[in-house]
């Protein structure tokens, strides 16, 4: 698959715009569904923003506790790799047991120390996103006119109903 020069989509005519991720790729899907050739078309999100919502108040308890859970859950994989090689079942279930305490003692650690070294500068939790206002559907020029029709007919159906 070959990655289009960054000014080739811009160059392209919308053939339906829409509030949600969602509408557009519904649109796509019809397209799909009739028997359009879908290679030829693209959804460009426009006029993004980053939303960062807060989760709440990092202390380092909770960096501590994070970081021990992180950490439990790297342990059981090591655990469950060096299990593999071990001689009898009492045996892989120390490995186990020993994975996931070790796991959580060093998480911990790292989490307490990382949220320490911060200095305070970053005492929350959050979660990022990238939105859109609108999602435009674009065509290649040779067939956006055939893609409108079908959205546009389809629109029609569907308002008719």
């Amino acid at each position: 698959m070959t990655t289009p020069p960054p000014d080739q989509d811009t160059e392209r005519p919308v053939v339906g715009s829409y509030p949600t991720y969602g509408g557009a790729q519904q649109a796509v899907d019809l397209l799909s569904d009739s028997g359009f050739p879908v290679e030829h078309t693209a959804i460009i999100g426009c006029d993004l923003r980053m939303v960062e919502t807060v989760l709440g108040r990092l202390t380092r308890g909770r960096a501590a506790l994070a970081g021990a859970g992180s950490g439990a859950w790297f342990g059981l994989l090591i655990g469950l790799l060096l299990s593999i090689f071990a001689t009898g079942s009492g045996g892989a279930l120390v490995l186990l047991l020993s994975g996931i305490a070790y796991g959580a003692v060093f998480g911990a650690v790292f989490g307490f120390v990382g949220h320490a070294l911060t200095g305070g500068r970053r005492d929350f939790a959050s979660r990022s996103r990238i939105v859109a206002a609108r999602y435009d559907v674009v065509a290649d020029p040779q067939v956006a006119e055939d893609a409108r029709k079908l959205l546009t007919d389809e629109r029609g159906r569907r308002e008719s109903r």
